[in-house]
């Protein structure tokens, strides 16, 4: 495999240390970076071997060495590195999860040391989620907009001419499907530690979760409306009772029994269905997200570079260096995700599909996760304390699913427990 560095290996170390503060110490000498990603091996064990020979091979005095982490080690793992002072010197971590750390300033600030010239060739509403508190903590690399897969025999049945497109329509496809064929239309999870396509489906209804201060603000009509309409399809036995208790894997394992006929997941999973169940990869399509406002998710993946690095300018040219548009192009085709370079998006892979003949399911897919991008954003803000900010709407929410509480005390509950909670 060919890497080409692009304008961001005319950046010399000497030239980014220019962008840092006088407190860094210079590279000087062999400087060893310590690199994590999540979950990458072996699949594309080659791939970063060959990026890490390019670089090393333009930078002789910088050595990469890489770690792969197991996605369900990564937070415990990178949470005792950083208290013990040994945390890596560029680690791969979602918006999400970085921002928890960002807000106890564990990382560089990197706004002022990437130049703007760079910052700019990344999708502005990209760089923009790894930024709070007008700090940038890290950079933009590999995205995935989600789109709905459906079961194109399960909605014939129903006398659906389409997959719905928003909630509304989300809600009477619910309806037609279970009384046609005794199946669900979807499965979502209210699992407070699972998935957050809840708290993101809430604002794709048109609810703000917090405001400029970082208080409440989905105690409102919209807000009692998108209750309300969760409330709906429970107590009307329109979703399967396990949303309650099991996470979004449970969906994937539905989808592919052929017991629901929808499923909210990433144009990889096509050839994951094709390989786990033929028959329902047959009948299968992809759809655009559901939204009843026009937003759309994105979920980003980026590098952050930890405070305690001892090799800040290093650590920040190989971060470019993985994340620059050739790179990001590459890797985008070889693992089915999105890049985050504008440039790189504009690539005729991600707008034209092959022949008809030669088209796949995963070709499609890929086709309208792209075309997402024009709209979607990161829909639940980089803030402190997100993931108890979704704990306490989800058992608010449960709660009035179960009869144990109205939608209107759920979310004058939620409410008072988020701004008593909040920073």
């Amino acid at each position: 495999m060919r890497w080409a560095g692009g304008m961001l290996l005319g950046l010399s170390l000497s030239g980014l240390a220019a962008c840092s503060s006088g407190e860094d110490s210079a590279t000087a000498g062999d400087a060893e970076v310590e690199f994590w990603t999540m979950q990458l091996q072996p699949q594309f064990t080659e791939y970063f071997e060959d990026l890490i020979t390019a670089f090393e091979a333009d930078n002789p005095d910088v050595t990469i060495r890489w770690t792969d982490v197991p996605w369900a080690d990564m937070q415990s793992k990178i949470l005792t590195a950083v208290s013990a002072g040994t945390a890596p010197d560029v680690v791969n971590l979602n918006p999400d999860f970085a921002s928890q750390l960002a807000t106890r300033n564990a990382w560089l600030d990197l706004g002022d040391r990437v130049p703007d010239e760079v910052q700019n060739t990344y999708l502005p509403k990209i760089w923009q989620a790894t930024t709070i508190d007008d700090q940038s903590f890290g950079i933009p690399w590999y995205l995935t907009t989600n789109v709905t897969v459906y079961n194109q025999a399960l909605l014939e049945q129903a006398g659906l001419e389409q997959s719905p497109r928003t909630y509304e329509e989300l809600a009477d496809a619910a309806q037609s499907i279970k009384a046609e064929t005794g199946k669900y239309a979807f499965f979502i999870t209210f699992v407070p530690e699972d998935s957050a396509e809840v708290l993101q489906s809430l604002i794709k209804m048109g609810v703000s979760l917090v405001d400029a201060q970082g208080q409440a603000a989905f105690n409102t009509s919209a807000g009692r409306e998108a209750f309300q309409y969760w409330v709906d399809l429970y107590q009307q036995e329109l979703l399967p009772r396990e949303v309650l208790t099991q996470g979004h894997r449970r969906g994937i394992d539905l989808y592919q029994s052929g017991e629901t006929a929808m499923v909210s997941t990433s144009p990889q999973f096509m050839d994951t269905i094709a390989r786990n169940a033929p028959d329902i990869s047959a009948v299968s399509a992809a759809a655009p997200q559901i939204t009843s406002t026009g937003a759309q998710n994105v979920a980003a993946m980026n590098l952050v570079i930890p405070q305690a690095t001892d090799q800040p300018e290093a650590a920040l040219e190989f971060a470019l260096f993985v994340t620059n548009e050739a790179n990001q192009l590459a890797f985008a085709k070889a693992a089915n995700v999105l890049p985050s370079t504008q440039a790189s998006l504009e690539d005729s892979y991600f707008s034209t599909e092959k022949a008809a003949a030669e088209s796949t399911p995963g070709d499609r897919a890929r086709v309208i996760s792209a075309q997402q991008m024009e709209n979607a954003q990161v829909l639940v803000p980089a803030m402190e304390n997100v993931k108890l900010l979704q704990k306490i709407l989800y058992e608010n929410l449960q709660a009035a699913m179960l009869g144990q509480k109205s939608v209107d005390q759920a979310l004058t509950d939620a409410e008072t427990q988020w701004n008593q909670a909040a920073p």
